[in-house]
């Protein structure tokens, strides 16, 4: 069951509900429903984590977390998925959603420089931020629906696969 597959990659409840940086959460990182391995709450994680990795804004961990209480997604995942996009990834990533968003805005481009770098980011997020973040938005709500749907899918035809194994087992 994918359950088994995340769970091995998780940390322990208990060691994140007792992190220092997450105290201001109080009593609401205590609810268990965070923390269920479900196809719910893991395609809800799913859906948040790639929605703010694709959103170039500072603390998009803390946004995660905040988006995840209220619906109930599995915590880790949705916090864990936000690093998609770290300091190695964040160039390209963000190029890429500022050339959909400069098409859909129908604006000439800048150009991809030889070095790509965090300082490269910066500039292009100060002098082209209306093509970065439309493209940013199109592209979190894009991979958002289809990592809901990707892993309603994936949970789906995996448990109904067990399902089959166990009967064709019996016979």
């Amino acid at each position: 069951m994918p359950r088994r597959f995340f769970k091995r990659y998780m940390p322990h409840p208990d060691r994140i509900k007792t992190n220092k940086s997450l105290r201001f959460l109080g009593a609401l990182i205590h609810d268990p429903n965070l923390w269920h391995l479900n196809r719910h709450s893991v395609s809800r994680a799913m859906a948040i984590g790639l929605f703010w990795a694709l959103i170039p804004m500072p603390m998009q961990m803390l946004a995660a977390a905040i988006c995840a209480l209220p619906a109930r997604a599995n915590l880790p995942i949705a916090i864990g998925l936000v690093w998609l996009t770290n300091p190695l990834t964040m160039p390209p990533v963000f190029y890429c959603n500022y050339k959909v968003g400069a098409w859909l805005m129908d604006t000439p481009a800048v150009n991809m420089p030889d070095e790509l770098s965090l300082a490269w980011v910066t500039q292009l997020l100060q002098s082209n931020w209306q093509p970065l973040y439309l493209g940013s938005l199109v592209m979190a709500i894009g991979f958002a629906l289809l990592g809901y749907a990707g892993t309603q899918g994936y949970w789906r035809w995996w448990v109904g696969r067990n399902w089959r194994k166990r009967q064709n087992d019996r016979r």
